[in-house]
């Protein structure tokens, strides 16, 4: 589905345009088209590729989806690709996809299971026509700026997460509800640093060493793109250690709980083993056992299991044990 379809000229906006026009336009000097697509069928992608001319590789690559981020370089064009990650009611992550097309004259987006579009964006550019006069190179540079910056709500979702859960490790909740909460934000984690580690290594190619020809007078703002994600990775592998932490911590708890119920366990062991050990002997029954023949031989033999158990239940107290 075409969500926008805007010509501009020396940085201003001409007019939105009608599909059947863009070819049009891309013939005019200083004259760029820009597209927008929300999951758009094969058919909207074939007919943008006729209109722009569009690498075939990079077409298939878009009607398929499912890319890891990057950027490539096909003649004088770029495509990039780039994730998107939306919190849903339930603070879930919902994973979507934005393809751009970026030539001399064009720049062509399209998203896929991505709500939020890029509206703000489009605003953005127009109100800075100095910037725009750089043509499509900008607005790319406007794109990934945009979608980087939507990560970082993201992050911070991820570090309140985390918090809480750590407030959980000394408290009430068991230790197993813990780790299963901790390996479920591991989960998020590692999803937020597959967007962004190969999109850094993409963007720095952008700002630094042999720049392609779109992006020539806009290094310092790639850089700045690239300055945005380099922060993100920092913060991705400090909470990656941090939950690590957590989880051996956690562990440990766990271990130790069961030690704790180990330890009962022996002690009560060793109470209840004490009139055991004192009954079997004498139950054995055998004629020459002098204590038979005490008169007060029952109530003293139960007197001595009571004094022992109560001293042994004194000192596992003593130890905490019990």
């Amino acid at each position: 589905m075409i969500v926008n379809c805007v010509a501009y000229s020396d940085g201003r906006k001409l007019a939105d345009i009608p599909r059947e026009d863009i070819s049009e336009y891309l013939k005019r000097p200083n004259c760029f088209v820009w597209v927008a697509l929300k999951d758009p069928e094969p058919s909207e992608l074939e007919l943008m590729q006729e209109e722009f001319g569009l690498h075939e590789l990079a077409v298939d690559d878009a009607r398929h989806g499912h890319q890891r981020p990057k950027i490539e370089e096909y003649g004088d064009s770029l495509f990039a690709v780039v994730h998107t990650i939306e919190l849903d009611p339930l603070d879930e992550f919902v994973l979507g996809e934005v393809d751009i097309f970026v030539g001399p004259n064009y720049i062509l987006s399209t998203r896929r299971k991505t709500e939020r579009g890029f509206a703000d964006v489009r605003g953005r550019c127009e109100r800075e026509p100095e910037l725009l006069r750089n043509g499509s190179g900008y607005v790319l540079y406007a794109l990934l700026d945009a979608v980087v910056d939507r990560y970082f709500p993201v992050l911070d979702q991820l570090e309140t997460e985390l918090e809480s859960i750590e407030s959980q490790i000394f408290g009430k909740s068991t230790p197993r509800s813990n780790i299963k909460s901790l390996y479920s934000l591991k989960q998020k984690l590692m999803t937020l640093k597959h967007a962004v580690d190969p999109l850094m290594e993409a963007v720095g190619r952008l700002s630094g060493g042999r720049v392609p020809a779109l992006c020539t007078g806009l290094r310092d703002y790639f850089r700045d793109v690239l300055d945005h994600l380099q922060r993100l990775h920092g913060s991705i592998e400090g909470i990656r250690d941090m939950l690590t932490t957590a989880i051996q911590v956690n562990l440990g708890m766990i271990n130790l709980a069961e030690t704790e119920v180990t330890k009962k366990l022996a002690a009560w062991a060793a109470i209840i083993a004490i009139p055991t050990l004192i009954a079997g002997i004498y139950g054995m029954n055998f004629k020459n056992m002098p204590e038979y023949d005490l008169a007060y031989g029952y109530p003293l033999a139960l007197g001595v299991m009571a004094l022992i158990d109560f001293a042994l239940y004194g000192w596992f107290k003593r130890i905490r044990w019990l």
